[in-house]
């Protein structure tokens, strides 16, 4: 039985996630389990790039990652299923922020989209490639 479904979304590309976060919400509604919805942004603090940002920078894009997600979220799947959706703002590598926060939270299946590989993707591997690989959930990867 599936308790928690993390679906992990890209907020800066809302025309491709809308399918992702209707499929979650649909297996969501269909195990009685709570939808949690991630999206994350990258942490330039750690590196010299840091340097050319200022101190309030992450936080401020933490707070327009957090409202992008929340007008995502709502224009797929509706208002009232909104409000009972936990929503998540990650900082740092994508896959990394995914299985962590499935881990910590006892995500029992998590959801993401993936693009048609490409040959980069065979060389480097996709976020989705790596969530896949090194999960402990199981994964349902929406293309």
């Amino acid at each position: 039985m599936i308790q928690t479904i993390l679906c992990a979304v890209d907020a800066n590309r809302p025309e491709t996630e809308i399918k992702v976060l209707q499929q979650a919400h649909r297996l969501a509604e269909m195990e009685a389990a709570q939808l949690d919805i991630i999206t994350v942004i990258p942490d330039f603090g750690m590196s010299w790039v840091g340097g050319y940002f200022d101190a309030d920078h992450t936080r401020k894009a933490v707070e327009a990652a957090r409202q992008m997600l929340n007008d995502l979220v709502e224009k797929a799947i509706g208002a009232e299923a909104n409000k009972k959706v936990r929503h998540i703002i990650g900082v740092g590598s994508a896959y990394h922020e995914i299985l962590e926060t499935a881990e910590k939270d006892g995500a029992d299946l998590i959801v993401l989209g993936a693009h048609r590989p490409d040959l980069k993707d065979y060389l480097l591997g996709p976020n989705a490639a790596r969530v896949v690989r090194h999960s402990s959930a199981s994964v349902y990867v929406v293309r």
